[in-house]
């Protein structure tokens, strides 16, 4: 499902959480009406138009005032445009805004590299303060919309193509991962809709006799570094596969914690250092990345040498 489709089926969540809070606001850029949402509280919708800085700064001035924002925006336009007022005007100020963030990674496809969203975690995860969910099907963005209520202080919520995960319904705990399967030989530590391509890949090992550890990292900061380091010293090899650049998103992460513990060896899939400049439907993209399951099952099975 679409990440945009995605965001727009968290209105009935956002619906249910403004009956029952009324600080619950909604700014968006320029999407027009947002389902039950606007239908039920259109004087508790604001569509500032496409204006990323200001969208942010509307967002923490009624957050200032004691309203609890929700801001849905593109995720490449809001993170780089609006960066400065998220730093300052929110976060700084540890100010309650939750961005809904569509059009994460490569989803908006053929529109070229000004439409990717693949240095947003970088950028997100360098602000203090910040809480970072990338959920990994559309039923666990729905439980990270929810979650962001009772935190204290920005979130970032990474919305990109997400499939749905059958049987999937684990409770989104924020800063704890979730293990989906287990295994000794590896580990595939994913975020977003890449968990369900490490689940493809896990099958595909196991078939060889490989037990693949997969690991759903849908709270990018916090991280959980017990986690990881466990799958460290017990598997010996982690995989990271996400969407986004290897530089500074979940393979940066990951990499810092077992430098610091000083056990396995890691290897990243992800956008490597380049744009994304060709012109391609969405699934040819991940393809060219090496983003796609014979991609990540390739670079599994050189991490076992």
């Amino acid at each position: 499902m679409s990440g945009y489709f995605t965001a727009l089926s968290s209105a009935d969540v956002l619906t249910e959480l403004a009956e029952a809070d009324p600080s619950v606001v909604l700014v968006t850029q320029d999407f027009g009406p947002i389902g039950s949402f606007t239908a039920r509280f259109p004087d508790r919708h604001f569509d500032v138009g496409i204006s990323e800085e200001n969208l942010v700064g509307v967002a923490a001035g009624l957050a200032h005032a004691g309203l609890r924002p929700y801001v849905l925006a593109m995720s490449p336009f809001l993170t780089m445009r609006g960066f400065e007022q998220i730093r300052d005007d929110c976060a700084y100020n540890r100010n309650p805004v939750t961005f809904l963030a569509p059009f994460a990674g490569l989803e908006a496809g053929p529109w070229g590299p000004t439409h990717h969203a693949i240095e947003d975690l970088a950028l997100m995860r360098a602000i203090p303060g910040m809480t970072i969910l990338s959920p990994a099907d559309p039923g666990e963005a729905l439980r990270a919309v929810r979650a962001a209520v009772s935190i204290d202080g920005p979130v970032y919520v990474r919305l990109g193509f997400l499939t749905p995960i059958d049987g999937y319904e684990a409770a989104l705990r924020v800063g704890e991962v979730v293990t989906l399967r287990e295994g000794r030989d590896l580990t595939l530590v994913a975020t977003g809709g890449p968990v369900g391509t490490a689940l493809t890949v896990h099958d595909a090992l196991a078939a060889d006799g490989i037990g693949a550890r997969v690991l759903n990292v849908h709270t990018v900061k916090p991280l959980d570094h017990a986690a990881i380091e466990r799958a460290a010293r017990e598997t010996g090899r982690l995989v990271t596969v996400e969407e986004h650049s290897i530089h500074g998103g979940l393979g940066g992460a990951v990499a810092e914690v077992i430098a610091e513990c000083g056990a396995g060896r890691l290897t990243r899939v992800g956008v490597r250092d380049v744009f994304c400049t060709e012109v391609a439907p969405y699934p040819e993209l991940l393809r060219l990345h090496g983003l796609d399951a014979a991609g990540v099952e390739r670079a599994a099975r050189a991490a076992l040498g």
